[in-house]
């Protein structure tokens, strides 16, 4: 295992031409592997925001066009590529996936997740916003061992449901992935506080790499984070599209651990579920 290394979050402005989007995904893969990145990582629904303009169409298989260009660009370089996610089509249905892949270095696939949170409200006015209309929820949690260390995959409105960080910590989850496209209202008070609790709870790096820019229906945050197991904010995005670096110790990951070791003091004999 590598015990420490340069990870690379990649901030995007993804608009509604997919190749020009996996372009600058490319070119920051090449980037951050000069840098001497071992990990570069990308947004949610890096690949294409609105209805696509140029090549690639857009609901795809996973792989396809984009993981594909991702695999070769991880093949290339020699590097741990996680993917953001992309729209990932279901045959035959209205629905579809929002995906997650992890790709190494030798360019294969190591693992998919697929969001399992749906971000179903009812606004202010009483309109309802149901993300679920249009994207089909995941049913695995997931955790993948790599030379990295152990990373656990998560997408955007996850964040808020800590049970699913726990169960990856449990599982062994050293690094958390967060990538997100946090809208503006939202993103200026909880995306910090909320990533740096599910790093302090577990004990964990997180990485949370965003979206910026003004989309379609909104205007996204930014502030693309990697926290440290302590909770410290070690890198932050600046306030455009780009990349930033940050260091990964799992030396230091241990040392938090021992010193508040909550995984092990946990009162599992407490915790059965019982009806409200």
């Amino acid at each position: 295992m590598i015990r420490k290394y340069t990870a690379a979050l990649v901030q995007m402005d993804t608009q509604n031409n997919k190749k020009e989007n996996l372009d600058f995904a490319a070119a920051c893969v090449a980037e951050a592997a000069g840098r001497g990145a071992k990990l570069v990582c990308f947004p949610e629904v890096m690949n294409l925001i609105g209805r696509n303009t140029g090549e690639g169409g857009g609901k795809e298989s996973v792989p396809g066009y984009s993981t594909e260009r991702l695999m070769a660009a991880a093949r290339e370089y020699g590097v741990y590529i996680h993917a953001g996610s992309v729209t990932e089509e279901i045959p035959g249905e209205k629905q579809s996936y929002n995906t997650s892949v992890v790709i190494g270095p030798s360019g294969e696939i190591l693992a998919e997740y697929r969001k399992l949170h749906m971000f179903d409200i009812t606004l202010a006015d009483g309109t309802p916003f149901l993300e679920s209309d249009k994207v089909r929820p995941g049913s695995e949690i997931v955790t993948v061992e790599t030379e990295l260390g152990v990373f656990g995959l998560s997408i955007c409105y996850d964040i808020r449901f800590p049970e699913l960080y726990r169960l990856m910590a449990l599982r062994g989850a050293q690094i958390l992935f967060a990538p997100a496209s946090f809208t503006m209202p939202t993103g200026k008070d909880h995306w910090e506080p909320i990533l740096r609790a599910r790093a302090i709870e577990n004990g964990c790096y997180v990485l949370a790499p965003g979206q910026i820019g003004k989309k379609p229906l909104y205007t996204a945050y930014g502030n693309s984070l990697a926290v440290d197991p302590w909770g410290t904010v070690i890198a932050r995005s600046k306030d455009r599209p780009g990349i930033t670096y940050a260091e990964i110790d799992l030396d230091y990951l241990d040392e938090v651990r021992r010193q508040i070791p909550s995984l092990k003091n946990r009162r599992t004999d407490l915790y059965g579920l019982t009806e409200l």
